[in-house]
């Protein structure tokens, strides 16, 4: 079992870590600060590691600093040595997301357990040995994890579509035919798609209070509707608006939380122009008033 532990110097970001089953953990890293984050885990010999950035930066250290893997934005890492422990040391930029599945070699195994020799480090020559890789990441594997690390799921079935999309994730790893790819994401064939719909969701981020409307934002980015529609969807899992209803109230709640700011200017910087219409959006997504949300935290 992985003995999974945080440092006490971690600058504040979001970290989720979700145990899927005995032997299969997925780390949800997202540093939102303007500082680097430091991550400790401790994982012992007998658990392989993906390692996948979605964008940013980070740095993992071994052997106290000694040697270090860096790996950039769209770039994943494998680390598997059955020898001794690889315990993360992990520097995660500013701004940067990743998201990293730990699972034990004996799980792993029996994923491929008729594919050793596919799978060449899990073969009886290799198996005792240690094994890293790094390599670009697909199209289609970034259309997978940003569905991993936003989705719109009930949390009852939330363990459920983790799993899936590991698997789904793992399959396209290990595949040798980048056509694939191509198969499972045919919009998104032209890597030059995925930057555009990354730019309509950081438009509207940036122009929350007064978002365009959809067809201006396919005309902004350079796609036609049907296709910012259908390939949002497939990036971020959920539609345009829908992401955005939930990106402006979680900036709400942030806000809130700080007592810097009373009720109507909240809505204000996330764009509701009366406090009623902000109240119940709010109502909405969390099951409580902003000014009870208030005073929960402070009680606490």
């Amino acid at each position: 079992m992985a003995n999974i532990s945080t440092s006490k110097n971690v600058v504040v970001g979001s970290i989720e870590d979700t145990k899927i089953e005995d032997g299969f953990f997925i780390l949800k890293l997202h540093n939102e600060t303007n500082e680097n984050q430091c991550i400790i885990r401790k994982i012992d010999s007998c658990f392989i590691q993906f390692h996948f950035c979605i964008n940013g930066a980070a740095k993992f250290n071994f052997n106290n600093g000694s040697y270090a893997f860096d790996v950039s934005s769209e770039h994943s890492l494998l680390l598997y040595n059955p020898q001794r422990d690889l315990p993360i040391n992990l520097e995660l930029q500013a701004n940067s997301k990743m998201i990293s599945l730990l699972m034990s070699i004996k799980k792993f195994h029996s994923l491929f357990s008729q594919e050793a020799d596919y799978i060449h480090f899990l073969s009886d020559d290799n198996k005792e040995k240690k094994y890293y890789d790094s390599k670009p990441i697909s199209p289609a594997k970034t259309v997978i994890l940003n569905q991993m690390m936003n989705f719109n799921i009930h949390s009852s079935i939330e363990k459920l579509y983790l799993k899936a999309k590991s698997y789904e994730l793992l399959s396209l790893y290990f595949n040798r035919t980048e056509d694939a790819d191509i198969e499972q994401c045919p919009f998104l064939v032209d890597e030059q798609n995925v930057l555009k719909i990354r730019k309509a969701k950081d438009i509207i981020i940036a122009r929350m209070a007064e978002p365009p409307g959809l067809q201006e934002l396919a005309n902004e980015v350079g796609l036609s509707l049907k296709k910012l529609k259908d390939g949002f969807k497939q990036i971020y899992g959920d539609s345009v608006y829908s992401f955005l209803f939930d990106y402006k109230m979680e900036i709400a709640r942030k806000l809130l939380e700080t007592n810097q700011h009373n009720v109507n200017e909240v809505g204000h910087k996330v764009g509701y122009s009366t406090a009623s219409h902000f109240i119940a959006a709010f109502k909405k997504k969390f099951g409580i008033t902003p000014k009870k949300y208030i005073q929960s935290t402070i009680s606490n």
